[in-house]
């Protein structure tokens, strides 16, 4: 969960401040104990199909009508997926939907919001399916060393995307434009320039069609690479909040946040793919699988490593929140004087109804950001330096 703004911490709140404090608790509560029930009913549909033989009941029907290894494997995993989609469209539309109109966070109509559903849907099946496919073919050419590879494919996988993304698929969502801004736009020219970043350009992008939430973001690598502010945000923000808010995000550029994470997320991506290559291989014949290329029994797989990915999120949460903490001072430092970013935060916070102090477990767990209070407790105690020497 990213928790991107900041309220200030208060002695004593009343009236609108605690109103407005109270509804963004209210607001993360109702998020946060969504997407716990969805994760869970999710897990549990997997390893009800497993356990329960669906899995290899799915797979003989397909086979009495196609004989295509892999053209079976598109349908077993295209059908499974329909079915997750279908069993959690009630919650994905309370919490995606019903709840952002409902804190006023969202004026999108429901077709609308459908629409985008959908297109999320076609622009990432694709993808799942091309990952599904490498995957099975590296079990079956592979069968003792498929994670090795699959993890090298994965790796140059998620690469290719973080360069392709910015220009490829963000602008299926939303339209995106130069900043239109040139005061703005020449001052966050200065900022990169300053800290040695060539950027492919700043742009502008409506991300007031879905939400009134505030976002701005440092994206892609290589030659793609750019800065993106939302509409919503250039609407909110004075310059020098947007400036610190950017100073922000160049500081996770300049401190090699982003090639650290890949690095973590590589190893771990590989630690978890060898564990569930030998939990995947010890416990075939307890479900009755043959051999571990068996199509019915990919969704054992999946069960392995997303109980690793709940497993390992607390610590990828707490390297984030490091680096997090890292960039804030960063962006303090680069400004010469943190009041800029607490304005800035401070903005974002209200107008994305982040919860200012969440309970510390429930920031352990989930938050990938500090807790906003922390965040601008920590500006307020550092004593600006000088941009010199950055």
């Amino acid at each position: 969960m990213r928790n991107s703004g900041a309220i200030v911490t208060v002695i004593k709140m009343s009236g609108p401040v605690e109103k407005r404090v109270s509804n963004s608790k209210a607001y993360q509560r109702q998020k946060l104990l969504l997407s716990i029930v969805e994760f869970l009913i999710g897990l549990a549909f997997l390893i009800a199909i497993v356990t329960a033989g669906g899995t290899l009941k799915l797979e003989q029907f397909i086979r009495q009508w196609v004989g295509n290894d892999y053209l079976v494997l598109i349908i077993f995993v295209t059908a499974i997926g329909l079915f997750e989609i279908v069993l959690l469209f009630p919650l994905n539309l309370c919490s995606g939907f019903l709840i952002e109109r409902h804190y006023r966070l969202s004026d999108q109509k429901f077709g609308g919001w459908l629409r985008e559903q959908l297109k999320s849907v076609l622009v990432s099946y694709p993808l799942m399916v091309m990952i599904v496919v490498v995957f099975f073919a590296m079990l079956r050419h592979y069968p003792q060393s498929w994670w090795l590879w699959l993890g090298i494919v994965l790796v140059l996988f998620a690469i290719i995307l973080a360069r392709l993304a910015p220009v490829l698929i963000f602008p299926l969502f939303y339209k995106f434009s130069p900043l239109a801004d040139q005061t703005l736009a020449d001052k966050v020219a200065a900022l990169c320039t300053g800290v040695g970043l060539r950027l492919e350009g700043v742009y502008q992008f409506n991300l007031s069609k879905t939400t009134r939430k505030a976002n701005a973001a440092f994206t892609g690598i290589g030659r793609s690479k750019r800065v993106i502010l939302g509409d919503t945000l250039l609407a909110s923000l004075e310059h020098n909040e947007i400036l610190a808010v950017l100073a922000h995000e160049l500081g996770h550029y300049k401190l090699n946040h982003i090639w650290k994470g890949m690095l973590i997320g590589t190893l771990l991506t590989f630690l978890g793919l060898y564990l569930a290559s030998r939990l995947h291989q010890s416990t075939l014949a307890a479900f009755n699988f043959d051999n571990p290329a068996q199509i019915a029994a990919l969704p054992l797989v999946a069960v392995i490593l997303t109980l690793y990915q709940f497993v390992t999120a607390p610590l990828q949460n707490a390297c984030s929140r490091a680096n997090e903490r890292a960039a804030d001072d960063f962006a303090a430092r680069l400004s010469g004087d943190p009041q800029p970013l607490i304005n800035g935060l401070n903005k974002l916070s209200e107008q994305n109804l982040s919860d200012p102090a969440p309970h510390p477990l429930i920031e352990f767990f989930f938050y990938s950001h500090p807790s906003t209070n922390k965040r601008i407790n920590r500006l307020r105690s550092k004593s600006a330096s000088p941009r010199n020497g950055l």
